[in-house]
């Protein structure tokens, strides 16, 4: 038996410098933002804005792009996915989405200690001059929108199981293109919100909460556009559809989060006015 014969069905991962350039990028993206919410210059220039963030961002962008794209290689050229390397990526995106989950409990613990009063800093909530956005006007729209790509992204996973590539694409672009209207809609919410993100305590911890779940909602449209490009080259089979599997449950993490975010922070936590004790 030749002395390089696999031993193992376990995929050895070849040197990849995606890991240190992601980790480079989240730097620089952190970095930007420090310098755009202190409005510090760079390069002596003061009015750069939140393009601070832009490089970083789109440092983040290609390293994800390239990653996908020797991730698929692995599995489409190299055929080096076994069903025990299958099972590790499915374990692997479990627990990642778990680990998102944690994400946001930070930012919702924080939004609920004050909201709640918890706090002895906030008398009232929302707190006085903060006028709470009306819930039930956009906020509403978008839960229907991201409700319905939930419907449709399941409706893409049913086709791919019967083997119709062609169909399953058509409702994956479909749910990247309610993805994308969502985030147009909350940009548009953003923009004739009354408050700003340093107007205090609400301010902070709602944009906070409601902007990374939008960018979140960003990396799945991205995620969903990309698995519909492979379906259209029919790339998937019946028994063996990783990436769409993955990019189906991060899409109903997504939707959940905005579920407990509409109910939570938009409505029965931002009507106006409860005030405590003090």
């Amino acid at each position: 038996m030749s002395a390089h014969a696999t031993k193992h069905p376990f995929h050895m991962v070849s040197p990849s410098p995606w890991p240190v350039v992601g980790s480079f990028s989240a730097l620089v993206t952190a970095i930007g933002a420090v310098m755009y919410f202190h409005k510090i210059p760079v390069f002596g220039m003061e009015n750069l804005g939140v393009f601070k963030i832009v490089p970083g961002l789109a440092m983040i962008i290609f390293t994800m792009a390239m990653w996908w794209r020797d991730v698929i290689r692995e599995s489409i050229v190299e055929h080096a996915h076994t069903e025990e390397t299958s099972h590790g990526l499915r374990l692997g995106m479990a627990l990642f989405i778990a680990s998102e989950v944690m994400f946001f409990v930070a930012f919702f613990w924080a939004f609920f200690h004050n909201a709640l009063g918890f706090s002895t800093d906030t008398l009232q909530w929302p707190p006085q001059g903060i006028v709470p956005l009306d819930a039930w006007e956009l906020p509403f729209f978008n839960t229907v929108i991201l409700l319905t790509s939930g419907g449709t992204v399941t409706r893409a996973h049913i086709f791919i199981e019967r083997g119709d590539n062609k169909a399953a694409a058509r409702w994956t672009f479909l749910t990247a293109a309610l993805g994308a209207l969502f985030l147009s809609l909350q940009a548009f919410e953003y923009s004739h919100a009354s408050f700003k993100l340093t107007d205090g305590v609400y301010p902070s911890t709602f944009y906070l909460a409601t902007g990374f779940h939008g960018f979140h909602v960003f990396v799945g449209t991205i995620f969903l556009f990309v698995c519909g490009v492979r379906a259209a080259k029919n790339q998937f089979t019946p028994h063996k559809h990783i990436g769409f599997q993955a990019a189906a449950w991060y899409w109903h993490f997504v939707d959940v989060v905005w579920l407990f975010l509409f109910v939570w922070v938009y409505w029965l936590l931002g009507l106006p006015v409860r005030t405590f004790g003090g």
